[in-house]
């Protein structure tokens, strides 16, 4: 089974109402060979909320205790994405996933950037805090543009 982030299947779950479709990962759910979470919305989220973004390092700083995750208002928001992020190691471990597609740049999501934390656009590398422990417990995950030259490297061989 495979899990994506739900807005990748195009539910509008993102911090500002939004998705970001992607139609191959939507055929995925549709065809039920894969299934959506949103860490920030299990981790206790509404939609929509405020932008947020690591300050201090990665997600792995974060479950380190070196890092932080804050609203663009000032508002610290760390336990709630550590929360999120349980919970889809927790849905992981119950459904036996083998592949994790996961939205780039998203402090819970993203697998080689995030935001900067300085809320003017930029990314660094970086991994979110789901990413970090879902690959501290031995997952691999992908970003959705990774997941798309697999799925092209398949058709193609």
């Amino acid at each position: 089974m495979i899990l994506v982030s739900a807005c990748l299947a195009g539910l509008e779950v993102r911090y500002d109402g939004s998705h970001k479709l992607d139609n191959r990962i939507k055929q995925l759910v549709e065809q039920g060979k894969a299934i959506t979470i949103c860490p920030e919305l299990v981790g206790g989220f509404f939609t929509p909320r405020e932008p947020a973004e690591i300050i201090g390092g990665d997600g792995d700083d974060v479950l380190n205790g070196k890092a932080r995750v804050v609203e663009k208002s000032g508002n610290d928001v760390t336990e709630l994405y550590i929360k999120g992020a349980n919970a889809t190691l927790e849905k992981v471990r119950k459904i036996q996933v083998t592949t994790v597609v996961l939205k780039e740049d998203s402090p819970s999501c993203g697998s080689s950037h995030i935001y900067n934390g300085k809320f003017n656009g930029e990314k660094i590398a970086g991994i979110g805090v789901t990413t970090a422990l879902l690959k501290r417990n031995g997952f691999e995950v992908i970003s959705e543009a990774q997941f798309a030259r697999k799925v092209l490297e398949a058709e193609n061989a």
